[in-house]
């Protein structure tokens, strides 16, 4: 479907320049956008290799396994059916430090591992278990602490202060999470699947 949009949004734009006789704009604003995308991607290796790095070497040294204990009273709570030493809940675990640090690229590999794992725990089902709601929720709507990758794009495109961001993107995300988190209780609870999965 997103394919059919973006679609739809280029033949309309190339429709659109070609009425007022300007198409070569279209052209010109292909280059400019693929030039862009080029140097900002290449703006974003240096911060996004240190994060990683560091995510690596944080998941060496056990401090995930300790960010684990930490969380665990919680992720007990949010996933009562995944145990704490199963694979499923490490890459949840994974997965939400890379969305802390606003590391989405980092974090979709240890999120698709997550849903692998707790497919597997809802025994290859067609319908997502209770526990694969929950981590998409809390996947799509994380709290993010540090946001480096827009932090990297602000400092890319020359930012004055780079870092102003980060109160707002605390605020709005811890919200978004409360909210998520909110509501897939409330849904678990009062839906008629609720007690299925």
């Amino acid at each position: 479907m997103l394919n059919v949009i973006w679609l739809l949004l280029l033949i309309s734009g190339i429709i659109v320049a070609a009425f007022n006789g300007q198409i070569e704009v279209v052209t010109e604003a292909a280059l400019d956008a693929a030039q862009s995308a080029v140097r900002v991607c290449f703006d974003l290796i240096g911060i996004m290799s240190m994060w990683l790095g560091i995510m690596k070497i944080a998941e060496k040294a056990g401090l995930i396994q300790g960010l684990a204990s930490f969380m665990s009273p919680l992720l007990r709570r949010l996933f009562p059916s995944v145990s704490s030493r199963d694979p499923a809940m490490g890459a949840i675990i994974m997965n939400l430090s890379a969305n802390m640090l606003g590391l989405g690229n980092a974090a979709t590999p240890f999120g698709m591992k997550a849903m692998q794992e707790l497919q597997r725990l809802n025994n290859n089902q067609p319908e997502a278990s209770a526990a694969m709601c929950t981590f998409m929720a809390l996947n799509t709507s994380c709290i993010t602490l540090i946001p480096a990758t827009i932090i990297g794009v602000r400092l890319a495109y020359g930012s004055a202060d780079p870092t102003e961001i980060v109160g707002a993107c605390i605020f709005a995300t811890s919200c978004a999470m409360a909210v998520a988190v909110s509501l897939d209780y409330v849904f678990r609870r009062h839906s008629r699947w609720g007690g299925k999965h």
